[in-house]
């Protein structure tokens, strides 16, 4: 597998990537990962690693290849190029011993993208690239600065990894039009989404709220996860000034993060806290009173927020201040947890806000209806079930000669 990100990074896709990996390990395969240094969400690398070249580690049964790579404090297409660049360089110039049977690579990193194209081409074994998001579109959604130059680039790239992979993974049915935009065959394209990755709430609500200082009575306004430029966060501060008696609270790191606590400087209702970890996750999912997922009017198809998973197993009702033909809003409406408003619209996410806190029966019942999502479609076992499915067709998709490479010790991932 190359994924840039992994173990011990907790959000994003590095639990996905992790927990994927180690399942195949515990199945008897022999499971090597190729990638970065941890940063994720802070996009500052874990001091662990800090001064680390190249490591290897074994974790849950992986073997972890670690590469050195650069890690942009803020956002620009050219530094953000930078970083894909350092991690293409140090992919292809150090990669994992031995020869794999597949390669599956975890995508929107394009240079994980392009180095699983070329290691499965090297070695004449299927490439599986998972779809997670659409790089090129991002750089024209997302509002970074100079992305509309950079989208043409991301999406060459795209092409590169795509076009030729045995099978191509997407987490959501909104991708499947944009991968075949790039010139997949739609037949190519398998639906695969993330699961969730969190346990369910434990502890006492109250309890909770009371260690975080959260007055009982005060409705608690909360986003966790990426503080960037796509979430579009803005709107949460100007929720804040107008609704002093709403508490918001924005929980995690990014490279958006300072800026935003100078943005809400002065506002005594808005907080800003670390990620909390993960044995106290949901935990504190489950004291807000509503949780928030927020993008800006541009993003459509270029993303669907992980925390989606998280937010639905906690039992909270969830306010979306999303564009509502994207998939973000598609999963909100399937799960039936939640409610759409418009994107960077701060008055009119105050309103769902209110009409929810007025009425928490409907509240309660309404962020209810998320753990029955969860059950019944975001299993870790019917996620992990998925990518059986679609590594096993690939590998039964690939021409003989192409899977004869050394199996000591069980297959090889």
């Amino acid at each position: 597998m190359v994924s840039t990100n992994y173990a011990p990074e907790l959000t994003g896709i590095g639990p996905y990537a992790t927990q994927l990996a180690e399942h195949w390990a515990v199945s008897g395969a022999r499971t090597d990962v190729l990638t970065g240094m941890p940063h994720y969400p802070a996009w500052r690398v874990d001091e662990r690693y800090r001064g680390v070249w190249r490591s290897r580690e074994n974790r849950g049964g992986v073997h972890v290849h670690r590469r050195r790579h650069y890690v942009p404090p803020r956002q620009t297409a050219l530094r953000r190029g930078a970083f894909e660049a350092s991690v293409l360089v140090h992919g292809i110039l150090a990669p994992p011993p031995g020869r794999p049977d597949a390669v599956i690579s975890q995508m929107p990193s394009l240079a994980g993208g392009v180095i699983g194209a070329r290691l499965a081409r090297r070695h004449r074994v299927p490439h599986i690239p998972v779809v997670q998001d659409l790089m090129g579109a991002a750089a024209a959604q997302s509002g970074i600065r100079g992305g509309g130059r950079a989208a043409a680039v991301a999406a060459k790239a795209e092409r590169y990894a795509l076009r030729g992979a045995a099978l191509v993974g997407v987490i959501h049915e909104s991708f499947v039009e944009g991968v075949t935009a790039l010139g997949v065959d739609p037949g190519r394209i398998r639906v695969v989404p993330n699961w969730t990755h969190v346990r369910s709430p434990s502890a006492d609500r109250s309890a909770t709220r009371a260690r975080l200082g959260w007055a009982e009575g005060t409705p608690v306004l909360l986003h966790s996860g990426n503080m960037g430029l796509k979430q579009g966060l803005d709107v949460l501060i100007g929720l804040a000034r107008l609704a002093p008696d709403i508490r918001v609270v924005l929980m995690g790191d990014g490279n958006q993060r300072d800026g935003l606590r100078e943005r809400a400087e002065g506002l005594p209702n808005l907080d800003f806290l670390p990620p909390a970890d993960a044995d106290d996750f949901t935990d504190v999912l489950a004291a807000a009173d509503v949780l928030a997922v927020t993008q800006r009017a541009s993003v459509l198809d270029m993303s669907v927020p992980s925390k989606l998973t998280s937010y639905f197993v906690s039992g909270r009702p969830v306010v979306a201040s999303v564009a509502d033909e994207g998939g973000t809003a598609d999963e909100v409406r399937r799960s039936g947890a939640g409610v759409l408003v418009a994107p960077e619209d701060p008055a009119a996410l105050l309103a769902a806000v209110r009409r929810l806190a007025a009425d928490p029966a409907a509240a309660d019942a309404l962020g209810a209806r998320g753990p029955r999502y969860v059950a019944q479609h975001l299993s870790r076992e019917a996620g992990l079930a998925r990518f059986d499915a679609l590594l096993t067709e690939a590998l039964g998709c690939a021409p003989r000669a192409a899977r004869t490479g050394d199996t000591r010790g069980g297959a090889r991932r």
